[in-house]
């Protein structure tokens, strides 16, 4: 047996929710850890004086009891880990563990118990069930009945609203109504908030950013009571999980925020923490409501009657006694511009990322608290919208990410060295780089190794700065293009009155302006018109013919083998989800079972080197080549007649329709109306019906000789016949 014995998994009931966590055992304390919270229960061991062993719903459990009252429950044990424990609390304790069986048999009436938090419905000295007082949010009586109501928790699916006891009258004791006597035990150990007295002091009008606004603190001795314009809240200390003292990045504020658990609610909004802005110019003097011996026998000399001092140094101070917490602040982290905090966006949102010694704290909208531990791997990704910044990653446990982003270039060398010496994961640097410290075997020189994404972000701020620094260079180059120029060329070279410059210049337009201009022209015209040469087609190898068949790869030979069976396996499945399937189930595959279709692949393929020789002996290649040669000069043979009677078709065609063309393009042209650019002089008009003329002249001899070469072109054996 060990000195201590852990157990994972272990629930501990919290307002009708199951939260888990560790439980361990020690020599000298029992401590409790929720994944959830973070929250730490530590017992003494001198303090345990009851330990039950007992068959819950999520299979045992046990139950532990102090000498102060408290009452503790932890479920999810086994029922082997009994001997363990009971060996373990015998030898360390001197505590015998002692098993306890519950009621089962569903009666309602019974008789209550009160032992400490608990209020304990037992029939036939068994227990039945047991309600916790702390969750008891209102107690009200009636003639022979007494209501409890209970505080309700979003994290549960089910939640219990209310339970009544008829407490039947007792003629024993007239002196008590057994009512009121029950009620008075309820409310005694109940999380019932009754704003009674006077409080122990009170700050006016300070800032909270979360719930907005300006609110009154008045500060009771069990609870904070916020106190608005148009909302009031009360607050348990028994809620108040963390406090934190955060710097602005300004240094002229500071940030006090508590968190809370479970959180304040106004109407469908849940504040998980408690924000308030001070400013560090502010200075209170404070008098406790109290008497100076009940301040030294309440708080310890962690508070006097009077104090002064800064704002926020008061409010902390009064909070950390009265919750008995710790506060934490930032640790050794600096940024760039040697403040303990990043400016970051989150959610559209910006705000600051304080890297805290076990954990980060977003503040302020929405506020974020991630603790190390519930961290699975932190990831630098670039910014979106622009290299001089980047994203901040955090995944954790639950599968929930959170990104930071828009963090300035510079800020990068000083997280991630924050982040590689708190060892946690770093996904862009892969398993073993983030948790060197974990892991020794595995560990490498990691230390010295390469950072890409670093150099790459320095890198392209030399390039920039090069950039800036080369500014006037680009200037020169800015000077000299002249936009107007280029509009002018752009018009005239798209414009319609270009043909009509041409012209003009053939007419014998002596200005040497308008001849370069002209040359320019014709230059950048000739540019653009130059026609691309059409591609290759590449030409396919034409099949062989009786060749054998490539042989299939080893994946190939074993679908084939398997697909039966995986349709059989899974029924009405598509061929596309065949595959899928199939892919999946080959990459599971051992070497071994690969190694079976690996050798029957090279099989394959042997034989096909075989068979492909054989067919190449045989003549088949050439056999073919010749077959596909003759075919070629069947289709050609046959192919000139029917091109000739297309052909003849196709040009009377032309024939028509040129000739109906030209009458309808000289009419046009002497109806309509004829502008500057296009009228034309005789001799213009003389030159243009020669032109035309010969235009004719050409084309008719050029379908005399086609005539000529598909008479020509007729084959002998037509000849033959007709003869």
């Amino acid at each position: 047996m060990g000195d201590t014995l852990e157990f994972s998994d272990i629930y501990q009931e919290h307002k009708g929710s199951w939260n888990d966590g560790r439980l361990r055992f020690s020599k000298q304390t029992v401590v409790y850890k929720s994944s959830k919270t973070g929250k730490v229960d530590s017992i003494p061991a001198a303090e345990l004086n009851l330990a039950h062993w007992r068959r819950v719903c999520l299979g045992h459990g046990i139950k532990l009891g102090t000498n102060s009252g408290h009452v503790y429950k932890y479920d999810g044990f086994r029922d082997t880990d009994l001997e363990k424990i009971s060996e373990f609390f015998k030898t360390n304790y001197k505590l015998e563990v002692m098993e306890k069986d519950m009621c089962v048999k569903g009666w309602n009436w019974g008789t209550t118990k009160f032992s400490g938090p608990l209020l304990a419905f037992e029939i036939n000295d068994n227990a039945a069930f047991e309600v916790p007082l702390s969750n008891v949010s209102q107690c009200a009586t009636g003639k022979n009945e007494v209501t409890l109501e209970f505080h309700q928790n979003d994290d549960t699916e089910v939640s219990l609203m209310e339970v009544r006891f008829y407490v039947p009258p007792s003629q024993s004791d007239e002196r008590q109504d057994p009512v009121e006597a029950f009620a008075e035990n309820v409310l005694s150990k109940a999380d019932v908030i009754q704003a009674t007295g006077d409080a122990v002091c009170v700050f006016k009008e300070l800032q909270c950013l979360t719930p907005r606004g300006r609110y009154d603190i008045r500060i009771y001795p069990t609870f904070l009571h916020l106190h608005g314009k148009t909302f009031d809240y009360k607050i348990p200390y028994t809620t108040v999980l963390r406090l934190f003292l955060l710097p602005h990045k300004d240094q002229r504020q500071m940030f006090f925020v508590i968190s809370l658990d479970p959180p304040i609610k106004q109407g469908q909004t849940r504040y998980h923490f408690l924000i308030l802005l001070f400013s560090k110019e502010e200075e209170l003097s404070l008098t406790l409501n109290m008497s100076e011996e009940d301040v030294e026998r309440r708080f310890e000399g962690k508070l006097s009657k009077n104090m002064s001092g800064s704002l926020y140094e008061m409010v902390s101070r009064v909070m950390k006694s009265l919750v008995n917490r710790k506060i934490t602040v930032p640790g050794n982290f600096q940024g760039h511009s040697g403040a303990q905090c990043i400016t970051c966006s989150y959610k559209a949102s910006s705000g600051l990322l304080y890297p805290l010694e076990r954990g980060f704290i977003y503040v302020h909208k929405p506020p974020v608290h991630l603790r190390f531990e519930e961290i699975t791997c932190v990831n630098f990704a670039r910014g979106t919208t622009t290299t001089r910044s980047f994203d901040f990653e955090i995944e954790t446990k639950q599968g929930n990410q959170f990104t930071f982003s828009s963090i300035e270039r510079e800020e990068y060398g000083k997280l991630f060295d924050f982040v590689n010496a708190k060892k946690l994961n770093i996904k862009n640097r892969g398993f073993k780089e983030g948790m060197k410290g974990k892991i020794d075997e595995y560990s490498d020189s990691d230390e010295d190794q390469h950072d890409a994404y670093l150099e790459r972000m320095k890198a392209e701020g030399k390039i920039r700065e090069e950039g800036n620094d080369s500014a006037d260079s680009d200037g020169e180059s800015d000077e000299s293009f002249n936009p107007g120029e280029e509009d002018d060329d752009i018009a005239e070279e798209y414009d319609s009155n270009a043909s009509a410059s041409e012209s003009d210049s053939e007419d014998g337009d002596d200005s040497e302006d308008t001849k370069k201009k002209k040359k320019e022209k014709t230059v950048k015209v000739v540019k653009e018109k130059k026609e691309r040469k059409p591609r290759k087609e590449k030409k396919r190898r034409p099949k062989e013919v009786g060749a054998p068949k490539r042989p299939m790869s080893a994946y190939m030979l074993w679908l084939n083998a398997s697909r039966e069976r995986i349709k059989s396996e899974n029924p009405g499945i598509s061929i596309t989800e065949i595959s899928k399937k199939a892919g999946e189930m080959w990459r599971t595959l051992s070497k071994e079972d690969k190694e079976e279709w690996d050798i029957k692949a090279v099989e394959a393929k042997k034989q096909y080197e075989i068979a492909k020789q054989e067919f190449k002996d045989s003549g088949g290649g050439a056999a073919a080549a010749a077959a596909a040669a003759a075919a070629a000069t069947a289709a050609a043979s046959s192919s000139p007649k029917k091109e000739n009677k297309k052909s003849g078709v196709k040009k009377e065609e032309k024939k028509r329709k040129s000739a109906g063309g030209d009458k309808e393009k000289d009419r046009s042209v002497n109806d309509s109306f004829k502008s500057k650019e296009f009228i034309e002089t005789s001799e213009d008009s003389s030159d243009s019906d020669k032109k035309s003329k010969s235009k004719k002249k050409k084309k008719k001899k050029e379908e005399s000789e086609e005539e000529e070469e598909a008479a020509a072109s007729t084959p002998a054996s037509s000849e033959a016949d007709s003869d």
